[in-house]
Order: structure tokens, then sequence, then C-alpha cells
């Protein structure tokens, strides 16, 4: 599972791939999409590592007139970011709606009960 920052950067990663295998994109281009602005260069290169170590792509360093870009290949877990992305806000749906039935339906026995013995 994925923390917040890395969740970003991957969603991020997962958009200017638009749904190709590869794309070039520098840390740069990544930072400026980001919702917060608090990302360095160096902090999403980072994550980029880590993402790569998850297995979501292979990163490839390259450089263009001075400037370091990254060739992004996205693997199996890249492509289905998205899905698992809505299977796990459908299963926190479900576990609130779940907790929400049950407090409901507690308090209609309480209240069932608190009248046959009171």
């Amino acid at each position: 599972m994925l923390n917040r920052q890395e969740n970003e950067v991957m969603r991020a990663v997962y958009e200017m791939c638009d749904g190709k295998e590869s794309c070039l994109v520098s840390s740069l281009e990544l930072v400026s999409i980001l919702p917060d602005r608090k990302y360095t260069p160096e902090k999403v290169e980072a994550i980029l590592r880590s993402l790569e170590l998850d297995d979501y792509f292979d990163l490839i360093e390259s450089d263009r007139k001075g400037e370091r870009m990254f060739v992004i290949t996205l693997h199996a877990n890249g492509f289905a970011y998205k899905r698992t992305s809505l299977q796990m806000k459908r299963s926190i749906a479900f576990k609130i709606g779940l907790s929400v039935a049950g407090a409901v339906i507690t308090f209609v026995v309480g209240l069932i009960l608190k009248g046959i013995f009171s």
C-alpha cells in the first residue's frame, strides 16, 4: 500500500504516461502537476526510486540539454494503479457503511431492550 506522497507521485506519473507504456518526464514537470507545492525535485526523485523498487515501473535516467530526464516504462502494477486505487476507495466506503449500519442496528436493539425491560 502506498503512502500519501507515493500515491500523489504515482497518480502524476500515470497521468503523464496517459495510457502509454512509457513516457519521458523530468522531475520539474512532475513537481508542477503535484497538488502540494512542498515537493522538491530531489524528493520526487527519491519517491520515484521507491516506486521503482515496488515494481510499478522501470526508471531510466537520461540527459536532455543539461536537464535530467526520466524514461518511465510502466509495469503491470503501474497499469493497474487506477483500478487498485478505485478498489481501495470502494473498500473504505464499504467499511464506513458497515460501521454506520452496525451503529444504527446497535442503537435500535438497545431501544428495543430498554422498552422490554423498563
